[in-house]
């Protein structure tokens, strides 16, 4: 008779090793182009999960009703404009997106899903390309819950952008204070200390479709200042550009 463990992780690594749920997100993982997320690092700056959310060019709060209770309250963001970000940014269209999900790189590393992403409800970051990687939905769960996954992750978008999220709620890092070791199980072909300008598998090269989409965005971004409506975040956008501004130099 089989027995329900109390740990879920547990049963996996009783079947399959770190190295092969490795293996196979490094063979299955998209990325934004270096290029793509120089030209605009973030997409969204008006934007952070848990956000609330507008309509009518920002004048107008954009409201969610029960059906059943018809009770209405104020519609906040979830994951909408990152996934937004990271579909143009990898040249794609929402339709074609079916079956893969956008994985944010940094959070706080609650595996417990009992507290908020820090990171993700922080305008600088939430729909940063760097701060991304598109897998296959069913992998996903694997970037939330196993932190082994997440540090081969950061140490990938480390290289690959030469950034590393800085947000106060993290910790420092161990991987620049350990010299840059990297896991056992990390992918041989992906870029490291040692190679650092290894090309990264899975990139999807800047284009003139995705050059499109930054230019209609950065567009986008300077209307809404200019015009949007009251409820516009200016002060949450104005640091956000500022940040990105002072990091690109």
């Amino acid at each position: 008779m089989a027995i329900v463990e109390p740990d879920g992780l547990a049963v996996l690594n009783a079947q399959f090793t770190t190295a092969q749920v490795a293996d196979i997100i490094s063979k299955t993982a998209r990325w934004v182009d270096r290029k793509t997320f120089d030209l605009l690092p973030t997409w969204h700056p008006e934007m952070w999960r848990g956000a609330l959310m507008y309509k009518n060019n920002w004048r107008e709060p954009q409201m969610n009703t029960n059906r059943k209770s018809g009770i209405s309250v104020h519609k906040t963001e979830g994951n909408s404009a990152a996934n937004s970000a990271l579909t143009y940014a990898l040249g794609s269209a929402k339709s074609k997106r079916d079956g893969g999900s956008c994985c944010h790189i940094w959070d706080h590393g609650d595996t417990k899903f009992q507290t908020s992403n820090f990171v993700a409800g922080d305008s600088r970051f939430y729909s940063c390309v760097a701060n991304m990687v598109l897998l296959p939905t069913p992998l996903k769960a694997f970037t939330d819950s196993m932190p082994q996954i997440k540090e081969m992750l950061r140490i990938a978008a480390y290289h690959h952008f030469g950034w590393y999220c800085d947000h106060d709620v993290l910790e420092s890092w161990g991987y620049l204070e350990n010299a840059g070791v990297v896991p056992d199980f990390y992918p041989s072909d992906w870029p490291d200390k040692t190679t650092p300008n290894k090309p990264l598998p899975g990139v999807v090269p800047l284009n003139t479709k995705i050059r499109k989409h930054i230019d209609r965005r950065c567009r986008k971004i300077n209307d809404d200042l200019e015009n949007a409506g009251e409820y516009y975040p200016r002060k949450e956008v104005d640091e956000t550009l500022a940040y990105w501004s002072n990091r690109n130099g």
